[in-house]
């Protein structure tokens, strides 16, 4: 098959990218023919796979840079044509065969305040939203959890909605097992957005446990250390701000901690869980549906701080590893295969 990828970033420079990013080069390597058009690329181009750079857009307002770029991808296929490829994009477009939904739908805003509504921002993105899904044969999302909010606010589209295709997890070495001390104990937390991801709460839990386990310590890999230092206003020590680098810290986590506010999948918790780390999660995140029992906790956002700790300090208890998550990025391919068949026969459901 011919799939053409669409995508503002492309290479592994956020969730969503690297979702893209990975399963562009698995489809390649099982023997499809792939070319992939965004505004730039952010690595060093995949061997085999063509990749067509339109430069970047002002990144503000955010709808208007999606009408632009929207507009110029329509531009490049008309002066570009691509007779019997599948357009598969990861953006708002209105030129597309396969879309997929990395986020909730923007849709949510009707459950706000009505005054969130009095916006040119939100009727555009909204717009944008609907354009994007009447223009698609299929409509994949990243997770179960945005499969159900994209059939609720677009019963419409639910026909062409797809099973969903979650993200793979790269091999990673495993996290040797060691029992935490009684009186100490590391627990992880990962995310640039740290306010939505659930940083604040993380505190509080941290704190919490620390008045059983004074020896624990929270790290914080992600937002840059002056964004969160605010957050440990009186701690004396206890915690680390490792700020974003590429490297992961999974080996020196005894726990991740991801109480997201809201997570249309989470990544991480499915990189910890393959290198089995226990997880202890919120219920809003897309991945919880794939933590077993064995691998951790997966709970209310208004259970309180106390029965969170517990369920941190439960983990800290471990006398053994968890089983390791498998999911491949090749898993993911063979699923789009699989979508992009149905649509070239015109069965996409």
């Amino acid at each position: 098959m011919k799939i053409l990828h669409v995508v503002r970033r492309y290479g592994p420079v956020g969730g969503m990218e690297r979702y893209v990013w990975e399963v562009t080069r698995e489809l390649q390597q099982i023997g499809h023919q792939v070319e992939v058009l965004c505004e730039r690329c952010h690595a060093a181009k995949p061997e085999g796979i063509t990749v067509h750079e339109l430069g970047e857009i002002a990144p503000r307002p955010r709808w208007l840079s999606l009408l632009r770029f929207g507009a110029r991808v329509a531009d490049w296929l008309q002066e570009h044509p691509h007779p019997g490829w599948l357009v598969h994009s990861h953006e708002r477009l209105g030129v597309h065969h396969v879309t997929t939904f990395h986020g909730p739908p923007f849709a949510t805003v009707f459950e706000k305040p009505f005054w969130r509504l009095l916006s040119l921002r939100v009727w555009m993105q909204l717009y944008l939203e609907r354009r994007e899904l009447s223009a698609a044969i299929a409509i994949v999302p990243n997770s179960a959890a945005i499969q159900q909010q994209l059939a609720h606010y677009y019963p419409a589209q639910s026909v062409k909605l797809t099973q969903p295709v979650v993200p793979g997890v790269a091999a990673t070495m495993p996290r040797a097992w060691r029992a935490v001390a009684a009186d100490g104990g590391v627990i992880g937390f990962v995310g640039k957005e740290w306010q939505r991801k659930g940083l604040p709460l993380a505190v509080e839990i941290a704190a919490q446990l620390r008045r059983t386990r004074p020896g624990l310590e929270l790290w914080v890999a992600g937002p840059e250390p002056e964004q969160v230092r605010h957050l440990f206003a009186g701690w004396q020590g206890g915690y680390r701000l490792l700020g974003w680098s590429d490297k992961s810290h999974f080996a020196d986590f005894d726990v991740l901690l991801h109480p997201a506010k809201v997570e249309p999948y989470g990544m991480v918790i499915s990189e910890a869980m393959a290198a089995q780390v226990p997880v202890v999660v919120s219920n809003v995140c897309g991945a919880a549906a794939h933590v077993a029992a064995g691998s951790g906790a997966v709970l209310p956002l208004d259970a309180g701080t106390a029965v969170w700790a517990e369920a941190v300090d439960a983990q800290l208890r471990r006398s053994s590893a968890p089983p390791p998550f498998v999911r491949s990025w090749r898993e993911a391919a063979r699923e789009y295969e699989t979508i992009y068949r149905q649509c070239l026969s015109g069965e996409a459901k």
